[in-house]
């Protein structure tokens, strides 16, 4: 086994919404595999901090604006980082949202927002990073998906629905573009703990029934998708595309707390 398997030296990575949340986690997994990177959001300011981040860790970070709702934001992005670097070897498209809402409270603007940004945004930036990828035959598309794209949960209407269109979408993509050396995977994570759904962590009984669902007993670290994200970018995941990769302590089991044994009499 060759001491370099899941070494990123010498690639470039784009991770999309990287200001905050798992997007960052990301980021610095490739980063401390070796990748240089591309990082993005809608507000550069906010990227500041995190890029030095980065940099302490010897290695580069491109802040890039991106807005994925729209189609010339997404071509400029690209560009840029295509010129600042030469080459795009990895993209992890992860740039998300949600809105929590009774289904029948969920409005047409509620309904746009999440797809456009989860569903239409992951297709309109894995083609554009395609483009660039095709000519060298060679590339990883990481499309960040959900345990929602397998599971449906009441109150996430819109976002089971993103999360299911990414994986069918990384399917068809993968079909696409295998041809020329491109794989294209879904990360789907269970349940971790982020900027979107902290409130909910407030609550201890939803924590508490959320952990008797997980065979594992817990909810994720932010760490726990360090080696997948490593692997699906890296050489040795080459003969895998198409596929679905849940990191979720096992709740897509469909694990329920047993019951208590019964005592014979």
């Amino acid at each position: 086994m060759s001491d370099k398997m899941f070494d990123l030296s010498g690639k470039v990575a784009i991770v999309t919404g990287t200001s905050r949340g798992l997007g960052q986690y990301f980021a610095r997994a490739l980063a401390r595999a070796g990748a240089d990177l591309v990082i993005t959001s809608r507000s550069i300011e906010s990227l500041k901090p995190f890029q030095e981040e980065i940099e302490t860790l010897g290695r580069r970070a491109l802040p890039l604006e991106l807005d994925v709702c729209d189609c010339e934001s997404i071509r400029n992005m690209v560009e840029r980082a295509f010129e600042h670097y030469g080459r795009i070897d990895i993209l992890v498209n992860n740039a998300g949202c949600n809105v929590r809402k009774p289904a029948v409270e969920i409005t047409w603007e509620d309904w746009n927002l999440v797809l456009d940004i989860n569903l239409r945004g992951t297709f309109f930036v894995a083609q554009a990073v395609a483009r660039k990828m095709i000519p060298s035959k060679k590339g990883r598309i990481i499309n960040i998906g959900s345990v929602t794209s397998v599971f449906g949960y009441a109150g996430l209407a819109p976002y089971c629905a993103s999360r299911g269109g990414v994986k069918q979408l990384t399917m068809s993509l993968a079909d696409d573009w295998g041809v020329y050396g491109i794989t294209v995977n879904c990360l789907a994570p269970g349940w971790f703990k982020t900027e979107q759904n902290k409130v909910m962590y407030e609550d201890k009984e939803w924590v508490e029934y959320l952990c008797d669902r997980i065979p594992l007993k817990r909810p994720g670290l932010p760490n726990d998708l360090d080696g997948a994200i490593v692997f699906l970018a890296s050489d040795e995941s080459a003969y895998i595309t198409g596929q679905t990769i849940l990191v979720d302590g096992g709740i897509s089991t469909g694990a329920t707390r047993a019951l208590p044994a019964k005592q014979d009499k």
